[in-house]
This record gives C-alpha cells, sequence and structure tokens, in this order.
C-alpha cells in the first residue's frame, strides 16, 4: 500500500510508538480476489486485526486507522462491535451513494475525522452529519486539502499525530 496518505498516517504513528500494518484490499495491487461491494473488505480489515492481535504482545490492543474506503471499511467494522483502542477515518467517502453512517460505535477509543476542505468526496455539509452522529469523534478539517491531501501532507501527520499520542496515554 504505497499511497502517500497511508504512508503519511502509518509513519505519522511509528513516531508516536505505534507499531502498523497497511495492506491492500482484496483485489487492489497485488491482492488476489475481487472487489466484493465491502463486504468481503469488512472481512480483510477483520483478518488484519487478527493478525495484529496475534503478531503483537499483551495487551495486544489495536486501533484502525482508513483512508477514504478504507476510512468507510473502518468504520463498518468498528460499528460491527470490534473492540478498538482508537479510530481515525481519514477522507471518509460521505458523498459516495453506498456510504452508510456507521451510526453508534462498540468499544472504540479516541475517534478523530481528518478531511480537507476542498473535499468533494466529504463535502461540509455531510462531515457536519457526521460529526453529530459520532460525538466522541474530534473532527479535523484542513484547509485548502483536497481528498488527495495534496501539498497538505504535514497538516495530515500533525493530525494523526495528535491521536496517536492520544492512544499511548
Amino acid at each position: 500500500m504505497d499511497s502517500h496518505v497511508v504512508v503519511t498516517a502509518a509513519e505519522a504513528s511509528r513516531r508516536h510508538g505505534l507499531a502498523t500494518l497497511r495492506f491492500n484490499f482484496r483485489g487492489v495491487g497485488a491482492s488476489g480476489g475481487a472487489w466484493d461491494e465491502g463486504h468481503g473488505e469488512q472481512a480483510d480489515v477483520r483478518a488484519a486485526i487478527a493478525y495484529l492481535r496475534e503478531q503483537l504482545q499483551p495487551p495486544r490492543r489495536v486501533a484502525l486507522a482508513g483512508y477514504s474506503f478504507g476510512a468507510a471499511m473502518a468504520a463498518m467494522v468498528a460499528a460491527g462491535g470490534e473492540s478498538l483502542s482508537g479510530l481515525a477515518l481519514i477522507a471518509p467517502p460521505l458523498a459516495a451513494p453506498s456510504w452508510r453512517s456507521p451510526g453508534r460505535l462498540g468499544a472504540v477509543g479516541p475517534v478523530v475525522v481528518v478531511a480537507g476542505d476542498r473535499d468533494a468526496y466529504c463535502p461540509h455539509d455531510a462531515l457536519t452529519a457526521l460529526e453529530g452522529a459520532l460525538p466522541e469523534a474530534r473532527v479535523t478539517v484542513i484547509p485548502h486539502a483536497d481528498h488527495f491531501f495534496g501539498g497538505a501532507s504535514d497538516a495530515l501527520a500533525d493530525a494523526i499525530e495528535g491521536w496517536a499520542r492520544t492512544l499511548r496515554s
């Protein structure tokens, strides 16, 4: 997974002592399989969480961060009852016809939503609605950033580092 947004988030997390795992969903890049309209992709996220829990030393706390479609899958997995130490939704595709608000999140630690103010996939009104649906979330809007955070990598890293610090405390 070589998206500069994902790499930026992973590096920001690592700077605060968090282990990270990046992966492509089924049918993306060198991953096998085919796109499954979000159903199988949620299973991919759950499998990654299970893998991390097996690999980590106790207490095996796992936080989840996702970008774009990955943010949608992360939200759905969190809403499905997965116990997580934290959740970061980066540029969730709120304007997509298939977006479903995750509703109530299960046992999830600190939640951050990061989006650019020029993100056509994450318009301000939809972001405000998500903030209302997830009152526990801290929403960070990055000025002059679009869905791909071109020229805004430092601001994205700052937002993720702020979230990562809360996970370590």
